[in-house]
């Protein structure tokens, strides 16, 4: 999207010609200091478990990573409370600490049978590693989200999504599942099947038992075309709502202190491939950092920089098959709240949020996500009842990300949305009940399952409202 090396030292536009040469350059590239890691071993000699962003951390008494349904069952059974599955720990909410027994399912992956075009898979399954795997048969999930690190059953859990209008999160195209329940269990679950435990454990947020396995469809392995460009945000508000009907998948970022929207859309073709270049994303952001770190005192000074060094960036064009395409490699973390809001708010919340930032926190300088996600039935699904935008803000992890809570969580909220269960939000309890239909259902079906709460940790104590 920018050149490489980064346009913050390019002649004549550049930031450094603003702020003034060497000496603005090495303070534009310079870092805050890691954020303080917990120590490796606790005291009672137990190893650290963090999550991505390093804000989650525990020392877990037990760690199982069970071979097979047989081992997961057993785990379940025997092993020290509370028990959390966990994945590649790309949640930033506290759903995976525990002081009992974390349980991994990295032993338990792979695609195991196919009934038709629906594969049956392990749940332990890496979704960067699904998409070759799949495409070995010519087949493909029809969506990925932004990042496809996380394990198919940690993605489930958090009805994590992609983007497209007319698609669902990934857990809308699973007909059939396996949970394995705290009591030992095995209880195969579809729409037919054990109807209800198939609702609620399609979003179950690792509560249930563990799902070792499901039925999911695939599409046709299509190649499709991606397109990158850059525009005024004002023009990404006014062409959104056409470019979602338009595309099969339809994103865009708006990016404070600049005035600019990035737009991405994917759409099926049969030209041939045009590989993906390197990577540009991560550039982006060091520029957008060194913007920050030069000119944060000063926003209109900030957003014409901005624009002299972004307004030759030329769009990027790339063909090749889906699974190369959707996701995108983040080495840069971050810490992230992400709210799905009915449709008619959606754009108006966006705006409400990029003024805020724009008005409060000159400190933040990743953009911010805009993305459409279709209905689906799933009991504690943010899509339950009908389709959704979500809107997503990110905060460097090396930056106080407070005002997530104070000044973006109170905007969504006043709009409706419904959190993403594995970003960060505080709503607990009755707050959410009130935004599921379903919620008594689902605790109901969670409290005959797990009766002793051993799938529950303080968070999701507090989460459902329980003592």
């Amino acid at each position: 999207m920018i050149s490489r090396r980064g346009a913050l030292i390019a002649g004549g536009t550049g930031v450094a010609v603003v702020a003034g040469g060497a000496a603005a350059y090495k303070v534009a590239t310079g870092d805050k200091p890691e954020p303080p890691s917990p120590p490796s071993v606790n005291a009672d000699g137990k190893l650290l478990w963090r999550n991505w962003s390093g804000i989650q951390n525990a020392y877990p008494a037990a760690r199982l990573a069970p071979k097979d349904e047989g081992e997961l069952a057993l785990a379940l059974k025997t092993a020290q409370g509370p028990i959390r599955p966990v994945g590649a720990g790309h949640s930033f909410t506290a759903l995976a600490p525990t002081t009992g027994t974390l349980v991994s399912l990295d032993a338990m992956a792979g695609v195991v049978d196919w009934e038709g075009d629906a594969a049956i898979v392990r749940t332990g399954t890496r979704l960067g590693a699904l998409g070759p795997m799949l495409a070995e048969k010519g087949r493909a999930l029809p969506n990925l989200p932004d990042i496809n690190k996380q394990s198919l059953g940690g993605a489930l859990g958090t009805a994590t999504h992609g983007a497209g209008a007319k698609i669902p999160a990934l857990h809308g195209d699973v007909t059939g599942l396996r949970l394995v329940t705290p009591s030992g269990q095995v209880i195969d679950a579809d729409a037919e099947k054990n109807p209800e435990i198939f609702q609620a454990a399609l979003v179950s947020l690792g509560a249930l038992g563990v799902i070792s396995q499901v039925r999911i469809r695939t599409s046709a392995n299509r190649r499709l075309r991606r397109r990158v460009w850059l525009e005024p945000f004002e023009e990404a508000l006014a062409n959104a709502e056409a470019r979602w009907a338009q595309h099969r998948n339809f994103e865009f970022y708006a990016v404070p202190f600049t005035g600019l929207a990035a737009n991405i859309s994917h759409d099926e073709t049969d030209d041939p491939a045009l590989p993906r270049g390197p990577d540009q994303d991560t550039e982006f952001l060091e520029a957008l950092k060194g913007l920050r770190n030069l000119l944060g005192f000063a926003t209109p000074v900030r957003k014409a920089a901005a624009k002299a060094l972004l307004s030759t960036a030329k769009p990027e064009t790339a063909v090749d098959e889906g699974w190369k395409l959707l996701s995108t490699e983040r080495p840069v973390r971050f810490n992230e709240m992400e709210f799905h809001l009915p449709v008619e708010n959606q754009l108006k919340a966006l705006e409400e949020v990029v003024r805020t930032i724009e008005k409060e926190r000159p400190d933040v300088f990743f953009p911010i996500e805009a993305r459409r996600i279709a209905s689906d039935d799933a009991w504690l699904s943010p899509f339950h009842g009908g389709p959704r935008g979500s809107v997503a803000v990110h905060a460097y992890y090396r930056d106080d990300f407070s005002f997530l809570y104070s000044l973006v969580e109170p905007i969504f909220r006043r709009y409706e949305g419904r959190p993403h269960w594995g970003k960060l939000h505080t709503l607990r309890g009755q707050q959410l009940a009130a935004l599921y239909p379903r919620w008594n259902d689902y605790l109901a079906v969670r409290q005959e399952l797990d009766p002793e709460g051993r799938m529950l940790n303080p968070y999701l104590r507090g989460l459902f409202g329980l003592t």
